[in-house]
């Protein structure tokens, strides 16, 4: 049952240590490649935090920054490690702190997943244990293993790191104990085999989080120390729920403000993908972990982890089981979640698809497949509707329909028209595939997406007119300044009734179908070459009688981002591109 905003635990003002926060919404740290190459601060960087510090987030917690540099793990990593990279923070934190939110940075060290070629010196590790490193390509390091003066100088950097995010302004830090990056490393016993006191034992392999912890308090005590770390490591010989429990409860005795409770390495089985679930986790998968160590200590505990819908967050904190909620897809999805929930508004959800991720390490610079304003608010600051006060008609409700309906709807009258009794077009059907980008599908996933851009159409005024084939009766269509055709792609030569069955059977889920189902070429060619657009087939029908757009698989087949994306060009008149910041080998 969903709170009445006036009384919604998220809209709560909390303190973390010394720090008071607005609310329970906290902004977790993704990497965005928004830094320059030598990990400044940018125009663009400002412009992403603060799209959503506007949108009400109460702590917004900057990307991962290495304390020092053979720490940094990606290409355009945001910098702290030395004192140049100042002034480009505090201009950051000023903007953020101007929307009224708290602002925290992330303290990461790469540690032995990292390589050469990114962080320009050696990667560093508790054990010269191999690591499997992708940042635009795969390559397997063994890193060096660290002594005890290489030990106590990293400790140092990460002091230094947070004295100079208090310099810079930031209200608190988070220390990066999760994923399989250094502190985490230290903490299981595969990448940590170490036979002195910082290996062996869980006290001891807990001795390295343990002493950047206090050291780091000891060096800002006016800041709040959040420790974020894994509940689960999910493989063999990585920590357990029952270590994460007892790691978190000494961190906090030596001084953490909060704990922030994650999950997945990047040795997780079957996939390191769950370390940001995909949609096939489920909801709120890392919960039961924030829960557990609630009952052990006596600061705040963070949840993180697929808590993008409303009821789930609210839950989360009324049942005990959370004091905040961490959130980073869904706010890419929709900067405004905060505000939504206050003003109760309809917030566009998130599909849990992990293109943002996926993307990311893969070499480009972060974007979100259904809100392609993400990434790019500097473009989209500088634009405009291209339409105002105009009647629109837009042909078909599926994703890029919805999409131009709703933006278009903010200063024109908009109407939808679908030939269905039901809105999604061919999202009803997708999740019956083996493969959604790169994740198992989930259907509630989807149904959720739709019926948040279906709300939001509501919000602003779209009329829906159901079972009205446009095509069969343009008449429907006089009277109308502009029409958008958005009525999917058509499967040639008769081969979409088979296709339709062979998905609802489920066989294309099942054996020898499904590895053929999940081939890259086999699925670029469902997408591109198997399907035709409408274009002809519309133009021909209207007989160029009206001002007339095509927009998604209608004009030119592909996937769902291509779809969206062409929805906020037509909306806007701009030509969106996905940035390739490393070149993969």
């Amino acid at each position: 049952m969903r709170v009445l905003a006036q009384t919604s635990p998220l809209l709560q003002p909390g303190s973390i240590g010394p720090l008071q926060v607005p609310n329970r919404v906290i902004m977790a740290p993704m990497t965005t490649r928004k830094a320059d190459r030598d990990g400044y601060v940018t125009d663009e960087t400002i412009a992403y935090y603060v799209a959503r510090a506007r949108g009400g987030v109460g702590l917004i917690t900057v990307e991962m920054a290495s304390p020092e540099k053979a720490g940094r793990h990606r290409h355009y990593e945001l910098g702290i490690y030395d004192d140049r990279f100042l002034a480009g923070l505090t201009k950051l934190v000023a903007a953020i702190h101007a929307e009224g939110a708290k602002a925290a940075i992330q303290l990461g060290h790469g540690g032995g997943h990292t390589r050469i070629d990114i962080a320009g010196e050696e990667p560093i590790a508790p054990s010269d244990v191999p690591h499997s490193v992708q940042e635009g390509h795969t390559e397997v390091i063994v890193p060096k293993a660290m002594t005890r003066q290489r030990i106590a100088q990293t400790i140092d950097a990460f002091a230094a790191a947070a004295q100079r995010a208090s310099a810079a302004g930031f209200d608190a830090v988070e220390l990066h104990g999760a994923h399989g990056y250094l502190i985490s490393q230290y903490m299981n016993g595969i990448e940590n085999v170490r036979a002195d006191e910082y290996g062996g034992s869980l006290e001891n392999r807990a001795r390295f989080a343990c002493a950047v912890t206090e050291a780091v308090k000891r060096a800002v005590p006016e800041m709040a120390v959040i420790f974020r770390m894994n509940g689960d490591d999910f493989f063999s010989g990585g920590m357990t729920p029952e270590d994460g429990v007892e790691i978190a409860r000494l961190v906090a005795e030596k001084g953490a403000d909060a704990i922030h409770m994650t999950g997945g390495h990047y040795r997780s089985t079957p996939t390191a993908a769950i370390m940001i679930p995909p949609m096939w986790a489920g909801r709120a998968p890392f919960l039961k972990f924030a829960a557990a160590v609630k009952q052990k200590v006596r600061v705040p505990v963070i949840a993180v982890g697929r808590l993008g819908r409303r009821e789930d967050a609210e839950q989360a904190l009324l049942s005990g089981q959370a004091d905040y909620i961490a959130m980073g897809r869904p706010l890419l999805s929709d900067p405004d979640w905060v505000a939504k929930v206050r003003d109760e508004r309809a917030i566009r959800a998130c599909l849990g698809c992990n293109s943002c991720v996926d993307g990311m390490r893969e070499g480009h610079e972060l974007y979100c497949l259904v809100n392609p304003e993400a990434g790019r608010e500097t473009l989209f600051s500088r634009r405009s509707l291209v339409r105002c006060g105009q009647r629109i008609a837009v042909i078909g409700s599926g994703p890029a329909g919805l999409s131009y309906a709703s933006l278009m709807a903010q200063s024109n009258k908009v109407t939808v028209f679908e030939k269905m009794d039901q809105i999604g077009g061919a999202f009803r059907v997708v999740a019956d595939a083996p493969l959604f980008q790169n994740v198992e599908p989930r259907a509630d996933s989807f149904q959720d997406y739709i019926a948040s851009l279906h709300a939001m159409c509501l919000e602003r005024g779209v009329i829906f007119e159901m079972q009205k084939d446009v095509l069969e009766t343009p008449s429907l269509l006089i009277g109308f300044d502009h029409v958008v055709v958005a009525s999917g792609a058509r499967y040639r030569w008769g081969t979409g009734p088979m296709i339709n069955a062979a998905l609802q059977s489920g066989l294309v889920k099942r054996g020898f179908l499904k590895r053929i189902a999940e081939n890259k070429t086999v699925r670029s060619y469902f997408y591109t070459r198997l399907r035709a657009g409408r274009s002809s087939d519309i133009r021909s029908i209207l007989n160029g009688s009206l001002s007339i757009e095509i927009i998604g698989d209608a004009l030119k087949p592909g996937r769902s981002e291509e779809a969206i994306r062409s929805a906020y060009e037509a909306a806007y008149g701009v030509k969106i591109t996905v940035e390739e910041k490393v070149a993969r080998r």
